[in-house]
C-alpha cells in the first residue's frame, strides 16, 4: 500500500471526525445548512438527539480507521481498510440518496478512489 493511499485513509479519518463535531456540536444553522436540512427540522430536540447520537458513530469510525494504521500492517492493514472503504461506501450511497447529494461527493467518492488505490 502506497504511503499516499495511507494518506488519504488518514483524511478520511478525519473528515469523519469532522462530521462528528457537526452532528455533535455545532448549532442548528450549520448542522442545517451543512446536511441541507430545514432550520425547523434541525432545532428539533429529537432530531439534534439523533445527530449526536449518529455523530458517535462517525465519531467511532474516524477512532477506528485510525487505530487500524497503527495496529495493522500488510496484508491485514489492506483488508481492514478495504473493508472501511466498502462500509463507508454504502453509507455514503445510502446517505446520498436519502439525505442530500453532497455526500455522494463527499463520502462515497473519496472512499472509492481509496478502495480502488488499495488494488494497485
Amino acid at each position: 500500500m502506497t504511503t499516499l493511499t495511507l494518506f488519504l485513509v488518514a483524511l478520511i479519518a478525519l473528515e469523519h471526525l469532522g462530521i462528528m463535531l457537526i452532528e455533535m456540536f455545532a448549532g442548528p444553522k450549520t448542522q442545517a445548512r451543512t446536511f441541507d436540512m430545514p432550520l425547523n427540522f434541525v432545532s428539533q430536540t429529537h432530531t439534534r438527539t439523533a445527530l449526536a447520537n449518529q455523530g458517535i458513530y462517525n465519531g467511532a469510525l474516524a477512532l477506528l480507521i485510525i487505530f487500524s494504521l497503527f495496529i495493522f500492517n500488510g496484508a491485514m492493514l489492506m483488508a481492514v481498510i478495504r473493508l472501511f472503504m466498502i462500509f463507508i461506501m454504502i453509507v455514503g450511497a445510502y446517505g446520498g440518496l436519502t439525505v442530500t447529494r453532497k455526500i455522494f461527493i463527499a463520502q462515497l467518492l473519496p472512499a472509492t478512489i481509496i478502495l480502488i488505490l488499495s488494488f494497485l
